[in-house]
């Protein structure tokens, strides 16, 4: 198996295959290939069996789709992760502090490195949370940060997921599918565990619960409903954790307290695990029409009788303006360099950006702002005249809508296919749980690869699959 010479192939060099994948090359040629796709086979079975599926926004068929997993596992050296970790470490700190200082004492806009236009015009942005500390000073419980790799050594952070990051059910069961498919793999290659990350989910938001609670936490898991996107892991992460998964109308406020009604009355509720946007979560003071929020909830959080979490208004910090300064962002707040890097960014807001980007569309990459998921973007090599044309239009209607990238050469792992192994490229979702105490980060994370040859999109949305993520114990 070859990649084109400018992917970094994370499996294969020029002299032979990398230290992480040695022993798994060793294991994989002793393999029947008849045999490996059966189970890639068995596996597409379970998940449709258990019911991991997504739903598709904004498709007339908008049909319930399995995310395609590939049965070759993305594998890391305990070296690489551990500069990972670092990185994520710092970068969620930094996130958590600028959070805290926007809405409070603002002095990152004083010191002008982010200008204050960036913030009074985002819609992230709540007025509400001024002057406001979560429990715990936490703002971002649950982070999900996004890695690409170009290099022996160069990892990218694509960009920051600080509201309410998905994908750690398929991390979970990916693993769980491997280990039942391959279980004598895994007694030859030590690989770290991800299974603890319920229960340190579980132990995380109880850590963040409002002074005022007595006895343990009572936490919930608020969904908007099966007919979200999400609904797989809404449901399988409130399993996972041993505790209620609840819709909007199943809770109310008695006596200046959140309670949900169960069997034995109604019990207070201490900790929500939000997976409602802000727009929805309270229609007396967000979106009046909403059916999904409580109403008053907002008068609960601010008077520091329930947690939430993530916090209302965290979407200020992974907007991809705000992305821009995540740099001098980390330095600010840590006083450190930022351990991983930034993709170097154009803002279409300023004029000399927006014309470089106007004269290099084609070699570009152009996202919106507020977008996620793949929508919204426009991938200039890969792209028809027309569709950059029709592009560049709606770019010079709204510049300050759009961020600019170079198009990078991400790193290429390989997949399983009907002629062989065949290199695709990747991208990286660690996930960083963070209470008052500590910050937890799951080793390994959520791998999404581009399934068709050549395509740089990974998102699942998009047509891209997911596979095992391993770190290795040494």
């Amino acid at each position: 198996m070859t990649s084109e010479d400018k992917f970094f192939d994370e499996m294969c060099r020029s002299n032979g295959v990398r230290g992480p994948y040695d022993r798994y090359h060793t294991w994989f040629n002793q393999q029947d290939v008849v045999r490996l796709a059966q189970k890639s086979e068995e596996a597409e079975r379970f998940f449709r069996r258990t019911g991991i599926t997504f739903n598709v926004y904004g498709q007339d068929d908008a049909e319930e789709r399995l995310i395609p997993f590939d049965l070759i596992p993305r594998i890391l050296s305990n070296r690489e992760w551990t500069t990972l970790a670092r990185g994520v470490d710092q970068r969620v700190r930094a996130i958590n502090a600028f959070l805290h200082d926007i809405y409070n004492r603002q002095e990152i806009l004083r010191a002008g490195i982010v200008p204050i236009s960036v913030i009074a015009q985002n819609d992230a942005f709540l007025p509400q949370m001024i002057d406001f500390t979560p429990a715990g000073g936490v703002y971002t419980h649950i982070v999900g940060t996004d890695i690409v790799r170009t290099g022996e050594n160069e990892f990218f952070v694509l960009e920051d997921n600080a509201r309410t990051p998905s994908g750690v059910s398929y991390m979970l069961e990916n693993r769980e599918t491997m280990l039942q498919m391959f279980p004598e793999l895994f007694s030859q290659i030590k690989v770290q565990r991800v299974s603890d990350y319920p229960k340190n989910l579980r132990a995380s938001l109880e850590a963040s619960a409002p002074p005022n609670c007595e006895g343990r936490p009572f936490v919930v898991v608020l969904t908007p409903g099966i007919h979200n996107s999400a609904y797989y892991e809404h449901s399988f992460l409130a399993d996972q954790m041993g505790v209620e998964l609840v819709e909007g109308h199943d809770l109310r406020i008695i006596d200046g307290r959140i309670k949900v009604r169960t069997t034995r009355g109604y019990r207070t509720v201490d900790v929500i695990y939000r997976r409602v946007d802000d727009d929805f979560l309270d229609p007396l003071t967000f979106n009046p029409q909403s059916m999904l929020g409580v109403p008053g909830i907002m008068d609960i959080y601010r008077a520091g009788n329930i947690t939430i979490a993530n916090a209302p208004g965290t979407g200020v910090a992974d907007d991809k303006a705000i992305y821009s300064y995540m740099p001098e962002i980390i330095e600010f707040y840590t006083g450190e360099k930022a351990i991983l890097k930034n993709v170097e960014t154009h803002r279409c807001s300023e004029p000399d950006s927006l014309k470089y980007v106007l004269d290099n569309l084609a070699d570009l990459v152009v996202k919106e702002v507020h977008g996620s998921g793949g929508y919204g973007m426009l991938v200039g090599p890969a792209a028809s005249k027309k569709e950059i044309e029709a592009f560049r239009e709606k770019l010079i209607a709204r510049p300050a809508n759009y961020i600019a990238q170079p198009t990078l050469s991400l790193s290429t792992v390989p997949i399983f296919t009907e002629k062989g192994l065949a290199p695709r490229h990747v991208d990286l979702r660690p996930f960083a749980l963070v209470s008052p105490k500590e910050i937890n980060i799951t080793p390994g994370g959520l791998t999404r690869v581009a399934l068709t040859e050549g395509s740089l999109v990974v998102n699942s949305s998009q047509g891209g699959g997911t596979k095992d993520t391993w770190v290795l114990e040494s």
